[in-house]
């Protein structure tokens, strides 16, 4: 037998030991699996390999029903000898699961009769394809007697020691398990056995399976070598990897860097159902005014990853601080410097029950499958859930907690899978989820300090707005504290009152001087300051606050806040 993938391995030898008769396979289940020279779709690689010496192979879906791929004439005969000819005929065209659940447990009961007595056993696989639209995730007692039988049907087929001796076999396909029900993936007599996506080994042994068989021509028409192609394809399946592939080489088109670059993140991105967003960013750390302390550290941080050094690189990060420090757009610009996949977290939640969670386990799965990526999720405190749930959301926004913070934790994932979380409000964010091994590395952010500072920004923030602004136009900024999307929207105004005014232009430096007047002050003066002394809590490292909060006992901000506490 040709090499097993992992997941084939542990349940041949869990099947072979007895312990365990019924499996539930997820992940990647719409992919092909490799047999030697041949590339299987799942259903097949089981018939062929999994199950090449089973008498019956049956498989049932809601769409097409009740097939037989090994033991057709078995199964017939039994159905005639069970309700003659025309009711066999009309039980083998059954869709219903409950029907169809029915029907082969009366199959399986048969087997085991004929067993007990001494008379010819088969050994029996039963496949059920989207098991999902059989045994649902839900309250069995509210799901409906159907489905409540289903979920029995199955338990009592994976619990019973008469079917784990006499070689029946019972697999459960769906692409996330928490679109099954829970007493079906909890029980511990059933085995859950995750499909990964290839990685970068697999990839580059499939790509080289495709040039043999498919395309010879592919190291010609490739930019970049079969290596590298490899690694750039990590994150997409074995059938996402031919499609590109295909895409190009059937339309006669050259797979370049930046077009596999491009296609890739539109198929990844069309597969989460935008629950993944890339980042595509033309800035650099060069374009952030201010924040040397902070940058030196998250270019270091880039230097170690480029140089391979994982183990000393941290798990992730927290960027914190009041609204217009520009959180966002350092991740962006760091982004820009790393040179490895950036990806938004979008908002994953769904009124569905199991639908957040099956949407969870897409994304990381698809993360852990890119090899390394940068995974940004901005307003943290609003998506992470809390570790004891919400009020009235059924546990679900404790179960979100549970997922992101053992996914988070996992040091296998050092270097490969960075966390970085952005918030306002980081006391909003559970402790435990904002500890050292998870977020290690926390960096506040702050409005400019001295008038050199704003300056600095407000240049910065022109030169993004490509707005021909020079050092010699700003006016004297003494007394102004104001974050980036203020200072941004004086720069509009400003840029308005020029664009309308009739020739020869008012000098843009009276402009700016007159924009910057008639700025009113913050209506929220306490909430900015409470936002800001809790970045100065939560701060890892000195290096990164300004002199007076470097000066300030911990007692004094501790107190500050609690005066503040009321108005936030």
């Amino acid at each position: 037998m040709a090499d097993l993938p992992p997941w084939a391995v542990e349940m041949r030898d869990l099947f072979r030991s007895g312990s365990v008769a019924q499996f539930l396979l997820h992940g990647n289940v719409f992919d092909v699996v490799p047999h030697g020279q041949k590339l299987l779709p799942l259903k097949q690689y089981l018939d062929e390999v999994m199950f090449g010496s089973y008498d019956v192979i049956l498989h049932y879906d809601r769409g097409k029903g009740i097939r037989l791929s090994r033991g057709s004439d078995d199964f017939s005969q039994w159905l005639s000898d069970v309700a003659g000819d025309d009711d066999a005929r009309k039980l083998a065209a059954l869709r219903e699961p409950g029907k169809v659940l029915d029907l082969i447990d009366r199959y399986i009961l048969r087997s085991l009769n004929l067993r007990a007595v001494g008379g010819q056993t088969l050994r029996i696989a039963i496949v059920i394809d989207f098991a999902e639209f059989v045994v649902p995730a839900g309250q069995a007692l509210q799901l409906g007697g159907e489905f409540a039988g289903n979920i029995v049907k199955l338990l009592s087929w994976a619990n019973d020691p008469a079917i784990l001796q006499a070689n029946i076999a019972t697999v459960c396909i769906t692409e996330n398990l928490h679109d099954l029900n829970e007493l079906i993936v909890e029980n511990p007599h059933t085995a859950k056995l995750k499909i990964e996506l290839p990685d970068e080994n697999d990839m580059r042994e499939y790509l080289q399976m495709l040039q043999q068989t498919t395309f010879p021509d592919l190291p010609q028409q490739s930019e970049v070598p079969i290596d590298v192609l490899a690694r750039r394809l990590t994150g997409l399946s074995r059938v996402g990897a031919r499609t590109l592939i295909s895409m190009a080489l059937r339309n006669e088109k050259r797979l370049t860097r930046a077009w596999l670059t491009r296609t890739k993140k539109q198929m990844i991105e069309r597969e989460t159902q935008g629950l993944l967003e890339f980042i595509e960013s033309p800035f650099t750390l060069d374009m952030v005014a201010g924040h040397d302390a902070v940058k030196a550290w998250l270019r270091e941080d880039a230097k170690l990853l480029h140089e391979g050094k994982l183990h000393a690189l941290p798990m992730g990060y927290l960027i914190t601080g009041r609204i217009g420090t520009g959180k966002t757009f350092i991740v962006n610009c760091w982004a820009g410097e790393l040179g490895i996949p950036c990806v938004v977290l979008k908002n994953f939640r769904d009124r569905w029950v199991g639908a957040t969670e099956s949407n969870l386990e897409k994304i990381f799965t698809i993360l852990r499958a890119l090899g390394q990526v940068v995974v940004f999720v901005d307003e943290a405190d609003q998506m992470t859930g809390r570790r004891g749930g919400g009020d009235g959301d059924s546990g679900l926004s404790g179960r979100v907690y549970a997922a992101l913070a053992k996914e988070m934790s996992d040091t296998r994932n050092r270097g490969k899978v960075i966390w970085v979380f952005a918030t306002s409000r980081p006391d909003l964010l559970e402790v435990d989820l904002k500890r050292q091994g998870r977020l290690d590395v926390h960096i506040p952010l702050f409005a400019p300090q001295t008038p050199q500072e704003m300056q600095d920004l407000l240049l910065a923030i022109a030169g993004k707005m490509k707005f021909p602004l020079s050092r010699e136009d700003l006016p004297d900024l003494a007394g102004v504290e104001l974050g980036g999307n203020e200072i941004e929207g004086v720069l509009v105004r400003a840029m308005r009152t020029y664009e309308l005014a009739c020739d020869p232009k008012p000098p843009l430096k009276q402009l700016l001087a007159e924009a910057f007047a008639a700025v009113r002050p913050s209506a929220h003066t306490r909430q900015l300051e409470y936002m800001d002394l809790i970045a100065v809590k939560e701060c890892t490292d000195a290096r990164f606050l300004p002199e007076h909060y470097r000066q300030m006992p911990p007692e004094e901000i501790e107190g500050r806040i609690e005066a503040l506490r009321r108005f936030v």
